[in-house]
């Protein structure tokens, strides 16, 4: 891999504990166990990314643990994010689950936990457990996933501890500039899922901006996502589709048309609704 390539890769931001974090990271939300995401894990890390995402629910840990082995990068390079699901939330299930993942991963240390969802029941008994791993030093960094302001509020507030990370959906029709505004100020770093929209890329703005830039649609929305200052992780199990895109670094979007992508804002979600979790 080239210096420029390898810069590219591992340009991040400082999280609020000092933990540094790749800008640019490979999700693997419905990729099958197994061969699939072996393949796409070690294909990723070959290509220069250093950062992955997964979760327990994912059903995957197994086979990420397996492509991050196979990859040959050595371990102290990737930065690993997995999450808790909302069925083992609580104080000591959140532990076990722990134990579970970090197993099946066949990681010592995770750079990053998350609660997935924000469960009414049981999400600030489940932060107060990820507080207690962080301070066993077993996590690098601790987060949250699809927080809204009164939940990131309630979880600082009992501990005193701010998420270093919160994953939400974002993308140009879901831009939650309210939240990227709050987490801003609290030194939050926030994190996109389906920055892509499941693939909803056929628009007129990002035509134009592909166009202009000669980049893809959706080359020009993660190039967005990096420039507000949100970490990305668009999802693939193909080949082609993990080099382009990656291949964000080359270029930036004038101010004018970051606003015309801003503009494409229409509150629309492709997930649930994060105030009201029944799952």
């Amino acid at each position: 891999m080239s210096t420029k390539a390898n810069q590219a890769f591992t340009a991040g931001v400082t999280l609020n504990n000092g933990v540094h974090m790749p800008w640019l990271g490979l999700g693997v939300y419905k990729s099958k166990e197994g061969q699939e995401v072996i393949g796409a894990v070690r294909t990723a890390l070959e290509l220069g990314y250093r950062s992955i995402d997964t979760a327990a629910v994912y059903r995957n840990e197994d086979g990420v643990g397996q492509g991050l082995r196979e990859s040959g990068v050595p371990r102290e390079d990737i930065f690993v994010t997995t999450k808790v699901w909302n069925a083992d939330q609580g104080y000591e299930s959140t532990l076990q689950a722990f134990e579970a993942s970090r197993k099946r991963l066949g990681l010592e240390t995770i750079d990053l936990y998350l609660v997935h969802w924000a469960v009414s029941a049981t999400y600030r008994e489940t932060w107060k457990a990820l507080v207690h791993l962080y301070k066993e030093g077993h996590v690098r960094a601790i987060g949250v996933s699809n927080f809204q302001i009164s939940h990131l509020e309630h979880v600082i507030e009992d501990t005193g501890v701010v998420p270093a990370v919160n994953q939400v959906e974002y993308h140009p029709e879901l831009s939650q500039k309210e939240l990227l505004t709050f987490t801003r100020e609290h030194n939050i770093q926030l994190e996109a899922w389906s920055p892509l929209m499941q693939g909803k890329l056929d628009q007129p703005v990002l035509a134009q901006l592909a166009a202009k830039y000669g980049k893809s649609a959706a080359q020009i929305v993660l190039r967005w996502d990096i420039q507000n200052g949100v970490v990305t992780i668009p999802k693939s199990v193909t080949e082609h589709r993990i080099r382009e895109n990656a291949d964000i670094f080359d270029f930036e979007l004038s101010a004018d048309d970051m606003a015309l992508v801003d503009s494409m804002n229409v509150n629309q979600r492709i997930g649930p609704d994060p105030d009201n979790v029944t799952f």
